[in-house]
């Protein structure tokens, strides 16, 4: 199942929070080397610091290559597994929670809902949001659309994302997460369920829900996974089921649930175009609970497409119109990139829209008189 490579770094290409970016050259010895494309000379590489220490040019290191050898959708990176001449030394002292479990990579974490956490005594009994809007998101790309919606209509708004395990389990990975933080677009992360390397981190979504609003004193939390997503073509088989899981995780808190629609008007695949069937079968199957979902308000035919899609999801959800005046602007303005399937804000408008839509919505829910 896994494809060990061997390889010598080259150069460091970049880095960002938690992340290296490195050139390295496939070991020619390696028996497994070889033949034409990424079997062969230079690939990229990818490596956590916090895992396995900091490569430098010269360091042999252990390759995991599948999914770039697949072709797969891995950022077009092959994970670093080792530098075996060079272990890191072991860290300080940990966690409990342990994250990637019983895989060889698993990771001990703090986990800010463990005994011993200093945030325990604040989550130990916790059971509600207090009201705080909670958008859910099946693809990590709506993220930036939906902080730079919220944080034009209501600037200074504490946004948290809370990543789910669909996606890269890894934060780490994430360049938009690290580009927005900086940019203060985020308060902070916290990832959930398997997933790690957020600024918090907790055992399940409603665990990780609670320390975005009683820990890191978010107004809104965006629940979404981290980028590479899972889908199979068929109707149950896609990671993004989990947007409406969060639905009823926000519910359930007292939350206030904002279903982001995935929409696009350029994706080939006729079972995407409009609103994709994964929105459809994510809140209107799975979601149990009634949510907010903000349709936005797109001209000409394909907006009246979208709006026919949506009506389906009446019988459970409010169906909440928003209008989209300067919001194409705010998105052309973003400080991170906007990208979903590789296409841009350029290529494929509404997606992004629809994910601002929510933003707005989900900023027009707070309290006027809230800092």
């Amino acid at each position: 199942m896994i494809h060990w490579r061997r390889a010598r770094v080259q150069r460091v290409i970049r880095e960002w929070q938690g992340a290296v970016e490195l050139e390295v050259a496939l070991v020619p010895s390696d028996p497994r080397t070889g033949g034409d494309g990424p079997d062969a000379g230079t690939v990229r590489a990818l490596a956590y610091p916090a895992l396995v220490g900091r490569p430098e040019p010269g360091d042999e290191v252990l390759l995991n290559a599948g999914a770039l050898i697949r072709n797969l959708g891995t950022g077009g990176y092959a994970p670093v597994v080792a530098v075996p001449d060079r272990l890191p030394a072991d860290p300080g002292a940990d966690g409990h929670l342990v994250k990637a479990r019983y895989t060889p990579l698993q990771a001990l974490v703090d986990g800010a809902d463990e005994q011993g956490s200093a945030h325990h005594g604040v989550l130990r009994d916790a059971d509600s949001v207090g009201g705080m809007p909670v958008v859910t998101a099946d693809l990590h790309s709506a993220l930036p659309a939906i902080c730079v919606a919220a944080t034009a209509d209501r600037p200074g708004v504490r946004i948290a994302f809370v990543m789910t395990d669909g996606g890269a389990l890894p934060a780490w990975f994430s360049r938009t997460v690290d580009g927005l933080r900086r940019m203060g677009l985020l308060v902070g992360t916290v990832t959930t369920g398997q997933a790690f390397g957020g600024d918090l981190e907790c055992v399940s979504l409603h665990s990780g829900l609670l320390a975005a609003r009683l820990v890191l004193d978010a107004h809104i939390a965006v629940v979404a996974p981290g980028p590479g997503n899972l889908g199979t073509g068929t109707r149950w088989g896609f990671s993004g089921v989990a947007a409406g899981d969060a639905v009823n995780a926000a519910a359930v808190l007292g939350g206030r649930p904002v279903a982001s629609l995935r929409v696009s008007a350029a994706d080939p695949r006729e079972r995407h175009r409009g609103v994709s069937h994964h929105s459809l079968t994510a809140y209107g199957r799975v979601a149990l609970a009634p949510a907010d979902v903000p349709v936005p308000d797109l001209p000409g035919e394909f907006g009246e497409r979208v709006r026919t899609q949506c009506a389906s999801l009446a019988e459970r959800h409010r169906l909440v119109p928003v209008d989209l005046t300067g919001l194409p602007e705010a998105l052309a303005a973003s400080p991170v990139i906007l990208s979903s399937m590789g296409r841009g804000l350029d290529d494929d408008p509404p997606c992004f829209l629809a994910a601002a839509a929510a933003g707005r919505w989900a900023a027009g829910l707070l309290d006027p008189a809230a800092d």
